[in-house]
C-alpha cells in the first residue's frame, strides 16, 4: 500500500475508533412500575453490550405509559443520542416517537410487537426498525411449519375463547383454508377445568389426528392427559404460551410449539457465561437488549463513516449480534422470523429439525 493510502486508512480507523468513543445509545426501559424487573432486564443487557463496545449509554424510564414515553423521548433529544433501543410498551414508544423524528433520533424497538408500529411507518414517517417479533410472526410460522406437517392429516383448531388465543386461531385457520388446508373440527374449549374429557371425546369424534390448542399450558396439559385416559391418540400443538411453568399435570409427551428460542441457548456462550460468572442469570429481555444495543452501535458507526442517517444504515446492512444475524425490511420489521417448532421430550422442549 502507498505511504499516502496508509495514511488515509489509519487516518480513517482513527476516526471510527473516535466516533466508537463519543457515540451515546439512548435506552428506554420500563424502570418503575409492575414492569420495573423487566426494565431491569433491559438496563443489565444493555450495559453489558456498551461495556464491551466501549460507548456510552443514557437510560431512561419509560414506565411503560405514554407520559414516560415523552418524558424519555425529551431527554434522549436532550442529551443528542445517536439512535435509541429498548421500549417494552405500545403506548410508551407511540408517545416517544414523534418527539424522536423531529430529534431525528432512529429506534430500535426491543420488545414491541404490536403490527401497526411498523406497519404504519410509511405513513407516520417514524424512524423505528424492531428487534421484537411481530403480533403475527407467530401465526405466520405456525401456519408455513405445521401446514407443511399437517398436510393430508385430519386436523382441528381449538381455542380458548381469549383475544390472544382467538386471534392465533382464527388467524391459523384462515392461513391454512387460503393454502387449502381445512380444518375438520373448529370449537372453543373451556378454560380452567379440572378436566376436558368433553373436548377430548368431540375431538375423537371428528376424527381429528392433529390438533392446535390456542390455550394456556394448564388447558392443553389437561387435555393431552384426558385424552389419553379415553384411549384417543392425537397430536396436540400449541402456541409459544405452552413455555410457561408446569402446573401440576404435565404436557404430554411429543407436545408440539410453536415458539421463540431460549435465547441462552442460541446465544454466544462466553457472553452467556460471562453473565452466569457475575451471577446473573441472562432471561427474558437481558440478552434481546444486548442484541439491541450491538445493533444500534454498528449502525451508528456504519453511519458516522458513510456520511448517513442512522436509519438508512439500519435498512442497508445485517447486523451481527451474540444471537444471530439481523436484518431489517424496508418497513423495519426483521427480515427472519424467529419462532421454530419444539416437540416436548423428557420434561423440556427441544427444537425439531425443520432441514
Amino acid at each position: 500500500m502507498r505511504p499516502a493510502l496508509i495514511i488515509a486508512a489509519t487516518l480513517a480507523a482513527s476516526l471510527v475508533q473516535a466516533s466508537a468513543a463519543d457515540t451515546v445509545i439512548g435506552v428506554a426501559a420500563p424502570l418503575s412500575g409492575p414492569s420495573a424487573l423487566l426494565g431491569e432486564q433491559i438496563r443489565t443487557g444493555a450495559e453489558a453490550a456498551a461495556q464491551t463496545a466501549g460507548i456510552r449509554l443514557e437510560i431512561a424510564d419509560d414506565a411503560c405509559s405514554a407520559e414516560g414515553g415523552a418524558n424519555a423521548a425529551r431527554a434522549f433529544a436532550a442529551a443528542r443520542v445517536a439512535v435509541v433501543t429498548g421500549f417494552l410498551c405500545t403506548e410508551a414508544i407511540e408517545a416517544a416517537m414523534p418527539i424522536l423524528e423531529d430529534a431525528g433520533i432512529a429506534v430500535i424497538a426491543t420488545g414491541v410487537r404490536t403490527n401497526s408500529l411498523t406497519d404504519r411507518r410509511q405513513k407516520t414517517g417514524w424512524p423505528v426498525v424492531r428487534f421484537a417479533p411481530r403480533a403475527d410472526d407467530e401465526v405466520e410460522a405456525a401456519s408455513a411449519i405445521l401446514g407443511r406437517a399437517w398436510r393430508g392429516e385430519l386436523f382441528a383448531i381449538v381455542d380458548d375463547g381469549t383475544i390472544y388465543s382467538r386471534d392465533l386461531a382464527e388467524g391459523l385457520r384462515i392461513s391454512f383454508e387460503q393454502s387449502g388446508l381445512k380444518a375438520a373440527f373448529v370449537d372453543t374449549l373451556r378454560p380452567q377445568l379440572d378436566n376436558q374429557i368433553g373436548l377430548a371425546g368431540r375431538l375423537r369424534k371428528s376424527g381429528a389426528t392433529h390438533v392446535f390448542a390456542a390455550a394456556d399450558r394448564p388447558d392443553v396439559a389437561i387435555l393431552g392427559r384426558d385424552a389419553a385416559e379415553i384411549g384417543y391418540r392425537v397430536l396436540i400443538a400449541g402456541g409459544e404460551v405452552l413455555r410457561a411453568p408446569s402446573e401440576g399435570v404435565d404436557l404430554a409427551p411429543g407436545t408440539l410449539m410453536i415458539g421463540l428460542p431460549e435465547w441462552s441457548d442460541i446465544a454466544d456462550q462466553a457472553v452467556v457465561e460471562r453473565f452466569r460468572g457475575e451471577k446473573i442469570e441472562p432471561e427474558g429481555y437481558v440478552l434481546p437488549a444486548y442484541a439491541s444495543v450491538e445493533i444500534a452501535a454498528q449502525a451508528a458507526r456504519t453511519a458516522a463513516v458513510n456520511g448517513s442517517d442512522v436509519l438508512s444504515a439500519l435498512g442497508g446492512q445485517e447486523f451481527s449480534t451474540i444471537l444471530g444475524p439481523v436484518g431489517f425490511d424496508e418497513n423495519g420489521d426483521r427480515t427472519d422470523n424467529p419462532y421454530r417448532l419444539y416437540r416436548y421430550e423428557g420434561g423440556a422442549f427441544i427444537e425439531v429439525d425443520q432441514q
